[in-house]
């Protein structure tokens, strides 16, 4: 059995899925048949290709579903394992969208 060919790379896959609509890297992850983990890895450099054609990346945080800590300054697009402020693990998933500079 042949993998199935692509018509797209997995990054234009990617831009074409988030730009549908927000989605988790979850919900990325089904839509274009690849692991939550490429998923991630391919996020950052899909924000430097979409800079260069005036669009960005648009990252909601995870936020702490106990205190409500959000998690406004995290760098890496994964989700935290625990929150920073009460310890807590039931965080939301971050969101992604594509967004056109204005």
């Amino acid at each position: 059995m042949q993998p199935e060919a692509r018509s797209h790379t997995v990054r234009q896959d990617l831009a074409l899925a988030l730009r549908a609509g927000p989605a988790t890297a979850r919900d990325l992850s089904k839509a274009i048949g690849a692991s939550e983990k490429q998923v991630l890895e391919h996020l950052v450099h899909l924000a430097k290709t979409l800079r260069a054609r005036g669009e960005e990346l648009v990252i909601t945080p995870a936020e702490c579903l106990d205190c409500g800590f959000a998690f406004s300054r995290r760098e890496k697009p994964a989700r935290p394992s625990r929150c920073a402020r009460c310890h807590g693990s039931r965080l939301t998933l971050p969101q992604f969208a594509i967004r056109e500079h204005r």
